[in-house]
């Protein structure tokens, strides 16, 4: 995966041993206070945007801010991939085409095809598309369909990794898009309401403790993708610019609520995709020891030379990492540990409710009362 080019923290080796010792302790200490599964404070707003289907806002406590704006038009839908869309139940349903979603990222002071905007947009398109949920949501009838263009504006240069924060704003925005409502009856062409006001939302309005406002039968809320950090074996979510130029891993995941969770009433989230980044700590400059100094004194340097203790801890420099001394990390993360990001993100593990939960009743609980 593409690596983390985003502004480039300037720290020392000594700065950067201090904040990951910091945040190998237990539990973490993180710079800015917040426990391992805590999110940074935000502020968000939706329907600014007033010619568009939907629109949210989203700035984080950093000053980083994204807006995205949601269109939506009428499409004629080839005849020649009709029977490709068709599902294979007994009323052989439309199922829609991933085709139906196009997605665009612009970041200030980068190109559109930098592979940070191409990686970044490939990731959410990848979420919104998987298992059909969203394109199935855009079948008008056999004829026609709805084509969406999702447009995300982030309105300052990334000061870390901007991933949670263009994903939360696209899920808000969705949430807050609303297409006419549909007059017409089976196979004509689509014939809407021209009242805004009885226009219907592309995701119903629906509580996960409750139950829906419009659709009996109401599919998967928006997705979500969360940036989880690993730190000597400490998992931390929506992590910092300083925790991240520390990493020793990083990985984004993709979550949802499975259908089955709306008709039933019980809260169900579905893992739809993990992906790792290239850590920024890989890119940092190593710690020097005294042994390796050359700034050390030629007394000091005769002194260690003569000590056969401090000739072995020498030849040892290059193969181990020494307390104090910062070492960029090398390598992946074990499968126990992508286990436990999972079961945290999903179930919560031994804390109970799992992140992601808490996320989708935060964002849900801001779109009914907006």
């Amino acid at each position: 995966m593409p690596s983390q080019s985003t502004q480039t923290l300037l720290l020392s080796p000594a700065e950067l041993d201090y904040l990951h010792t910091s945040l190998s302790q237990t539990p973490p200490l993180r710079p800015d206070g917040r426990q391992a599964t805590q999110f940074r404070p935000l502020i968000a707003e939706t329907s600014l945007l007033p010619s568009t289907n939907g629109s949210a806002r989203i700035c984080w406590s950093e000053g980083e801010e994204c807006i995205v704006g949601v269109k939506c038009e009428v499409e004629r839908t080839l005849s020649s991939s009709s029977a490709s869309l068709r599902g294979s139940g007994e009323d052989d349903l439309p199922r829609g085409d991933a085709g139906w979603v196009s997605l665009s990222i612009e970041i200030p002071g980068r190109r559109d095809d930098d592979a940070l905007p191409v990686f970044l947009g490939s990731m959410l398109t990848e979420a919104l598309v998987q298992g059909g949920f969203l394109p199935r949501r855009l079948v008008i009838n056999r004829l026609w369909h709805w084509r969406i263009w999702i447009d995300i504006l982030l309105l300052s240069a990334p000061l870390s990794y901007p991933l949670p924060l263009l994903s939360l704003t696209t899920h808000l925005a969705l949430l807050d898009t609303r297409l006419p409502r549909l007059i017409s009856m089976d196979e004509e062409d689509p014939l809407f309401d021209d009242d805004w006001d009885a226009a219907v939302r592309l995701y119903s309005t629906i509580s996960l403790t409750g139950a829906t406002t419009q659709t009996q039968n109401p599919e998967p809320r928006p997705p979500i993708t969360l940036l989880v950090t690993v730190i000597n074996n400490k998992i931390l979510f929506d992590p910092s610019k300083e925790e991240l130029a520390v990493a020793d891993a990083v990985v984004a995941v993709s979550l949802a609520i499975t259908e089955s969770s709306q008709t039933s009433g019980d809260k169900a989230y579905s893992l739809l995709g993990i992906r790792t980044i290239d850590s920024p700590a890989r890119l940092t400059q190593h710690g020097v020891l005294d042994t390796d100094n050359p700034a050390i004194t030629a007394n000091e340097a005769n002194t260690k030379r003569n000590n056969p203790n401090a000739k072995a801890n020498a030849a040892k420099s290059t193969q181990s990492k020494h307390e104090g001394v910062w070492t960029p990390p090398v390598g992946g993360m074990s499968r126990s540990i992508m286990g436990r990001i999972v079961a945290l993100c999903i179930s919560g593990g031994a804390t109970g409710e799992g992140v992601a939960a808490e996320v989708f009743e935060g964002l849900e609980g801001f779109a009914t009362h907006n």
